[in-house]
């Protein structure tokens, strides 16, 4: 029976109260850098060298802990099996969670055409690396094997070509690499993200990796490109062919690849059918992003767009309005849409426990010095089983000479602990092949028998003579390895996927060919409405709609083909083409600019811009702490197709006005206090940046303020000089009696 717990005393609360623990409660410094080394360090490495970066055998941990489980299931020759099964294993080896072992699995599984040579035969629903909503099934549906590639990986693991360590709890052995018969580390695609690090390394055609390695063993000096010319994806689709840059790839083992989807036209049904994606997107992200360009307008080419995917493969078709020509569309797409991506390549490999970023031929170097060992330990193994074997033979050999002698001495022989020491006596041999001797059965000792011992001793001298010249030659250590490639691309090449298109050959198509250019006259409201107007329509109506309380703000005869700049109260400015907008008529609202470009949330339009492709002139921001900024208006044109700039004009002090100039003039500033400034913007010198703070151009009084910002008007003021500008910053001056009669005038009529 179990005692009662004694509750305490008040004397024992006293002790318990007394009592503390030593340095509890202290403020210890320390150095913040030993304190990183210490707690910090033991992470980032454990991470860089056991999980993220792969070794020059091409595997992560990861995948090498799966692998090999599946090896020792027997799942190399045998049926497949339950991928639950294969997962509950591999925990065995790798006890991070079940959910990240099948995740491993499901990339390396050909179902899921992730990897240009998967290693696991796939039976179910393994999902889609090229779409992003279609999901792998749970493990208890789907089953796996080995693929019959995996014999490159695992036909000569047990023989000693690699090094074993314990597993996590001491209960196995699992190999530190595994001894692959081909270059897997650019066989396939591999990414990870370490800590401070990262790896991202693009897959190659076996039979070109394996023809480019042949070429390295035999010639250092090799050029890799002439026989690697690009990588290769599963997915297929078309690279952008730059040699100059594909060798500085090559050279330094950084940098980036463009590639393009594929597709074929359907003039019967006028659809475009796209089959082949970058492998660093998906068919939903392709489509989501046509989805947006079709609504901001920019895409009025595509009537419908839709996913058609199915058991035959990837497939996303786009209808097309009646005319549209689909290879300049295609062209359109490709700037604008992930139908054109590029793949990072930063080929950081674990070299011998140190992390480097490699070139191919330096991979492909480092590769062949591990293969090389690993052969040499094989071979070595060999010459020693054989060798054994040997020695066992030569025993025999003299047993088998005289046979009677052997049989009587065993009959002679009183204890069976005997038989050994007596053979070793008769006949001159030592422990061992006398073991071997004595556990021969009877039903052996014929002639057969005898004659076919004395055979291998024949074929094992040879052999072993010919593995000693082999481990003692460096070429022939070398010709093993080029047999077993060439073994390699006989057995699993394949033809290219990804189809080469040398960049030089690109017509480049200007998106602005396409816009038709006609005369219209636009329309912008202070409360951020826009439409164009054709000549015809205006003919008809003069009046515009608008809001109430709205009114315009801007009115002018232009062209189709013009841009427009959109300036909103968070000192940005929204690109668009006036045709984005459609044609109107006089009679409607027009567009809502801040819906229309998407701007953000609270964001409401201060001005519209009109220009073209020159963007030639200047935009004027005038500020009310009196300073006026003159700003390029080249300032905001891009070279890449971007909607919106940030930065547009200063924030140091609230914008009063602005105004578009094409060229230098004289302007009007207007005060609360009812002063006017008569200014040449020639005063003002123009700046490259967009957000300048600007010069001093008008002192304010106290609690004044600028109120507005126009054009002079030749014989508006009785005397112009009165009001005029002879250098900055300048106060300006009231309206004279003339000027407010003449003024009065004006209003009256």
């Amino acid at each position: 029976m179990a005692k009662r717990k004694k509750s305490p005393t008040s004397g024992d609360a006293d002790l318990l109260k007394n009592t503390h623990i030593a340095c509890a409660g202290d403020i210890v410094e320390q150095n913040i850098v030993d304190t990183l080394e210490i707690n910090y360090m033991p992470y980032a490495m454990s991470v860089i060298l056991s999980r993220a970066i792969p070794e020059i055998d091409g595997f992560k941990p990861s995948h090498r802990k799966l692998l090999y489980t599946m090896y020792k299931m027997n799942l190399l020759s045998g049926a497949r099996t339950k991928s639950a099964n294969i997962v509950g294993q591999t925990m065995r080896l790798n006890p991070h969670g079940d959910a990240s072992i099948y995740e491993t699995m499901v990339r390396l599984a050909r179902g899921n055409e992730t990897l240009l040579c998967p290693f696991v035969d796939s039976k179910g629903n393994f999902g889609k690396a090229y779409s992003r909503d279609m999901h792998y099934a749970a493990p208890r549906y789907t089953e796996a094997k080995l693929e019959p590639v995996c014999q490159e990986l695992f036909g000569e693991i047990d023989k000693n070509t690699v090094d074993f360590v314990d597993n996590y709890d001491s209960t196995m052995k699992e190999p530190v690499l595994l001894p692959v018969t081909f270059p897997t580390i650019l066989a396939n695609v591999s990414l990870g993200i370490a800590v401070g690090m990262a790896s991202s390394i693009c897959s190659f055609n076996l039979n070109e990796l394996c023809d480019t390695t042949i070429a390295l063993i035999k010639d250092q000096d090799h050029n890799v490109i002439d026989t690697l010319p690009a990588p290769d994806f599963i997915g297929g689709g078309t690279i952008l062919y730059d040699r100059a840059q594909m060798e500085e790839i090559y050279r330094t083992g950084r940098g980036s690849i463009k590639v393009r989807s594929k597709y074929s036209f359907d003039k019967s049904a006028n659809c475009i059918d796209v089959t082949q994606i970058p492998p660093t997107t998906t068919s939903e992200a392709i489509i989501d992003k046509i989805i947006e360009r079709i609504k901001s307008g920019a895409l009025k080419e595509i009537s419908d767009i839709r996913d058609e995917t199915d058991k035959k493969g990837l497939k996303i078709t786009i209808d097309l309005k009646r005319g549209t020509d689909p290879d300049k569309l295609m062209q359109k797409l490709y700037k604008s849409t992930p139908l054109e991506d590029s793949f990072s390549c930063n080929f950081n490999v674990l070299i011998d426990g140190s992390p480097r970023v490699l070139g191919v031929r330096d991979i492909l170097i480092e590769w062949i010095r591990f293969r090389g060992k690993s052969v040499y330990r094989r071979i070595s193994f060999d010459l020693q089983k054989a060798s054994d074997r040997l020695h066992l033979l030569r025993g025999l050999e003299k047993i088998l000479l005289d046979i009677d002698k052997a049989i009587a001495i065993i009959r002679k022989t009183e204890e069976e602990s005997e038989v050994v020491p007596n053979l070793m006596v008769g006949f001159g041999i030592d422990e061992i092949q006398a073991e071997y001797v004595a556990e021969i059965k009877l039903r052996h000792l014929n002639r057969q028998y005898i004659l076919k011992r004395l055979q291998d001793i024949e074929d094992l001298e040879k052999s072993i003579a010919e593995m000693k010249d082999t481990l003692s030659s460096k070429a022939k250590l070398r010709k093993v390895i080029v047999n077993e490639l060439q073994q390699v691309a006989k057995k699993y090449g394949q033809e290219r996927h990804t189809d080469l298109l040398d960049v030089s050959s690109i017509e480049e198509e200007s998106v602005d060919k396409s816009v038709p250019d006609y005369p219209v006259t636009v329309f912008f409201t202070k409360e951020g409405y826009f439409k164009k107007i054709t000549p015809q329509s205006l003919r008809m109506s003069a009046e515009q709609k608008l809001k109430d309380g709205d009114e315009l703000i801007l009115t002018m005869e232009t062209s189709n083909a013009k841009e427009l700049l959109f300036f909103t109260d968070k000192m940005q400015v929204y690109k668009a083409r006036v045709s984005d907008f459609n044609d109107t008529k006089a009679s409607v609202l027009g567009d809502y600019v801040p819906s229309k470009l998407t701007m953000e949330e609270g964001e409401s339009t201060v001005f519209c811009a009109v220009t073209d492709a020159s963007y030639a002139g200047f935009m004027l921001f005038l500020f009310q702490n009196g300073k006026a900024a003159k700003v390029n208006l080249n300032s905001y044109a891009t070279k890449a197709n971007r909607k919106k700039l940030i930065k547009a004009y200063s924030d140091k002090s609230p914008l009063a006005c602005m105004m578009q100039l094409n060229a230098d003039k004289e302007i009007v500033i207007e005060t609360t206090g009812g002063r006017s400034l008569l200014l040449d913007t020639s005063l003002i010198n123009p700046k490259a940046m967009k957000d300048t703070q600007g010069v001093a151009c008008f002192t304010l009084k106290k609690n004044n303020a600028i109120t507005a910002l126009r054009d002079y008007v030749p014989g508006e003021f009785v005397k112009p000089n009165r009001y005029r500008a002879k250098s900055l910053p300048c106060t300006g001056a009231l309206l004279s009696t003339e000027d407010i009669a003449l003024k009065n005038n004006v209003m009256l009529f």
